[in-house]
């Protein structure tokens, strides 16, 4: 396993990589990075693990989608993505869902 020196909004994390798979993980690391920077940018998330739990979401749904294909149905809980020019409103509604599922402390359990 490689060491891999990243960083991720602003902070350096070294993490292990498959030998063999430096681009791939290089590529992942960009994909979150430029998520949660979407999301702090946006500016009405300012904790860290909030940030990051909603680009974990996002980035869940994005594969699911591509893996599954688009879904006839649209779940309750999971909104469609939105379409482009409309992320603020999208992000605004998976921020009261995350919030709501937190609860006042910040956790989650």
């Amino acid at each position: 396993m490689k060491q891999l020196d990243v960083q991720i909004m602003g902070q350096n994390y070294l993490l292990g990589c498959p030998e063999g798979g430096e681009l791939q993980f290089r590529e992942a690391v960009q994909r979150v990075d430029a998520a949660m920077c979407r999301i702090r940018d946006a500016g009405k998330v300012k904790a860290r693990d909030r940030i990051a739990v909603l680009a974990a979401l996002n980035l869940a749904f994005e594969l699911s989608d591509k893996v599954q294909g688009p879904s006839t149905e649209t779940p309750t809980a999971t909104p469609p993505p939105a379409p482009d020019g409309d992320h603020d409103t999208a992000l605004a509604s998976l921020l009261e869902r995350v919030n709501a599922a937190l609860g006042d402390d910040g956790h989650l359990l």
